[in-house]
């Protein structure tokens, strides 16, 4: 009795170690970008965020749950693409609103626009869908803009790979494209951050938890014998996230100098 007791127990355990497991996984993502969507909403400020961030983990997931068709894997990655996506969409909109309130610019750019490179806030034309500047790609000044562009995105790679689920060389180049996007994520904000010379506006909480989520994102696939694709851009990704770390100490031990320029009362800040 006591042996089956103590079997039950493990067993019990187990489950419990693996649904909190699963759980981290789905919601685990989201989580560094708590801090810097509240730090956003407090400051009303976005520009220390890359929004291409978004861009990318929106393209990665699609990607992802598109390999999911071709290659079936673990429940909760898929479930954690579609929790990721809705978030990014939300990071999305409040950096849009949060960029055109402060824009002193009454001109837009947008996804959708017509005839010329910016457009009126209040007149909208009639216009083509896929008429776009791509000067201005991803810093559009409507959020349904990054709707319809999605949207776009998946219906042309949807089609794609509808036609091409047979093909085994173009499931596993999709698989290895979803996850090489994701461990890319960091390089707009280390970019951001070079040009700038410094971290200010970024979210350091944000980065710690990329840090640390990404560690054990790439244990769990390494103990779950997900597809090597995972592993491989799961390491890539926990030495991008160190990279910034690097950078966020640098630039507060090695401040670049400000370089004096003449101040005008109404500047616009760009998108």
């Amino acid at each position: 009795m006591e042996e089956k007791g103590t079997e039950w127990l493990l067993f019990a355990v187990h489950r419990l170690v693996s649904w909190g497991a699963s759980a981290a996984m789905i919601f685990g993502g989201i989580v560094p970008y708590i801090p810097q969507y509240r730090d956003i909403r407090r400051t009303q400020n976005a520009d220390g965020f890359s929004v291409y961030v978004c861009l990318m983990l929106l393209v990665a997931n699609i990607l992802r749950i598109l390999f999911w068709f071709g290659r079936h894997f673990e429940s909760p990655l898929l479930w954690q693409s579609i929790i990721m996506i809705l978030t990014m969409l939300l990071m999305l909109k409040l950096c849009t609103e949060v960029r055109v309130a402060n824009d002193l610019n009454t001109k837009r750019r947008l996804f959708t626009a017509s005839g010329s490179k910016d457009e009126e806030l209040k007149a909208y034309p009639k216009r083509c869908f896929l008429d776009f500047d791509m000067n201005f790609f991803w810093h559009w000044s409507r959020f349904t803009d990054y709707v319809q562009c999605v949207l776009a995105f998946t219906a042309v790679t949807g089609y794609i790979t509808y036609l091409s689920l047979d093909s085994v060389l173009y499931v596993e180049t999709l698989g290895f494209l979803a996850v090489f996007t994701e461990a890319m994520l960091g390089v707009p904000q280390l970019y951001r951050n070079h040009q700038n010379y410094s971290t200010e506006g970024m979210s350091i909480k944000m980065v710690l938890m990329w840090t640390s989520g990404d560690t054990f994102k790439t244990a769990y696939f390494i103990l779950n014998q997900a597809p090597f694709q995972f592993t491989i851009c799961g390491l890539l990704q926990v030495l991008v996230d160190i990279t910034i770390l690097l950078q966020v100490y640098v630039y507060s031990v090695y401040p670049k100098k400000p370089v004096p320029h003449t101040t005008h009362v109404t500047s616009a800040k760009a998108l």
